[in-house]
């Protein structure tokens, strides 16, 4: 079932803080220009991370604690926002408001622990759970139905395993049909593919290599082709996915020439593509062709030179193509670009909630 929306929303962005003690949503409001003005907080009723790290197979740097995208995820059509609670082992869903504010309705442990990202699918929802040094690191993903009051139910079977039973998980992504789940897997260098069955379950993993070390960010364009970043090799990848699950290269591990190449999105019209570059604080600039080739066509900087270096992480582009957002991830701020014809980016604002910097912050969605 797809769920379906009467509201007209807010454009918005939301951004989680993923804070110990309480983590908490914020939300800017995204004007005709999309520069961002901060407008609230909303707590989760659920424990981030912090600045530790889910994970001994990364460093403790305060850097991309979850090692995820999808962290915080809006449904398709706007009516919900999730958000998982790593340090509590458990999801929050919220109803997003026809002013884009947020009202709490459900709280659900995640089927596992430690979860750090969310896929959703129409009514259907998934999350990844790393696991933990204290159950061996038993990592799964696990399925939930979302209710059209915005609560969860999760489903019977829906619970499975990776290729491997401590394999770190980094995103749960959708084909645009919803019949196939793709898991990039950060520690494996394996691409699990799972069949999606009508009662929410799954078949699977078919076990996929990437092409490159460390496959991290992914996306999947309108023609099926599959974008897969590799924080290990600095680069993109892309791929065909077959009906059976079997992913082909096309093109092979493209590098950035850059540090820590984790994340990936697309502009509107799915000429371009966008890898963030951590700990170089850069944006890439592919171009797509039409076979899903790459070409490297720049690089610009998530913060602006002579001020504070924003190490970018999270990355998304605005439903009527014109901005691109990042996360800041060792700020807590918002970089904002316009994106031209030619596919460049052109800085117009670092957006803020607050005066003081902080590491740990995650996740990025955008209304």
């Amino acid at each position: 079932m797809q769920l379906t929306s009467n509201y007209v929303h807010t454009s918005m962005v939301y951004i989680m803080t993923n804070m110990e003690a309480m983590n908490t949503v914020i939300a800017f409001n995204r004007d005709m220009n999309g520069m961002l003005t901060f407008v609230g907080s909303y707590p989760t009723y659920g424990k981030g991370t912090g600045a530790k790290e889910v994970s001994t197979a990364t460093p403790n740097d305060g850097i991309d604690p979850l090692m995820s995208e999808g962290s915080l995820t809006l449904s398709p059509d706007g009516r919900f926002l999730f958000a998982v609670n790593t340090g509590s082992n458990s999801i929050s869903s919220f109803i997003v408001s026809d002013r884009g504010k947020l009202i709490l309705v459900d709280v659900k442990p995640s089927g596992g622990t430690q979860p750090n990202s969310i896929g959703v699918f129409g009514n259907l929802l998934y999350v990844s759970n790393v696991g933990d040094p204290a159950n061996q690191f038993t990592s799964n993903i696990s399925g939930f139905r979302i209710e059209d009051s915005g609560h969860l139910t999760h489903i019977p079977g829906s619970i499975h395993s990776l290729s491997t039973i401590n394999a770190q998980p980094v995103q749960i992504l959708f084909t645009r049909d919803g019949s196939k789940m793709v898991v990039p897997e950060l520690t494996t260098n394996h691409l699990s593919v799972f069949h999606v069955n009508k009662n929410g379950t799954l078949n699977g993993p078919i076990i996929n290599e990437s092409n490159g070390m460390t496959p991290f960010g992914s996306s999947i364009l309108s023609s099926g082709v599959l974008l897969v970043s590799e924080a290990g090799s600095n680069a993109l990848s892309s791929y065909s996915l077959s009906d059976n699950g079997i992913i082909n290269v096309i093109s092979g591990s493209i590098p950035t020439g850059q540090k820590a190449t984790c994340w990936v999105t697309t502009s509107r019209n799915e000429q371009f593509a966008y890898a963030i570059n951590t700990l170089s604080g850069t944006i890439t600039i592919y171009r797509i062709d039409r076979n899903g080739a790459l070409t490297v066509v720049g690089h610009t900087t998530s913060t602006p030179a002579g001020t504070a270096t924003g190490l970018p992480m999270n990355v998304g582009v605005s439903k009527d193509g014109r901005n691109l957002y990042t996360l800041n991830g060792n700020q807590g701020t918002v970089s904002v670009f316009n994106i031209n014809d030619d596919g460049s980016l052109v800085r117009i604002q670092v957006a803020k909630w607050t005066e003081f910097p902080y590491f740990g912050s995650q996740g990025l969605a955008i209304l």
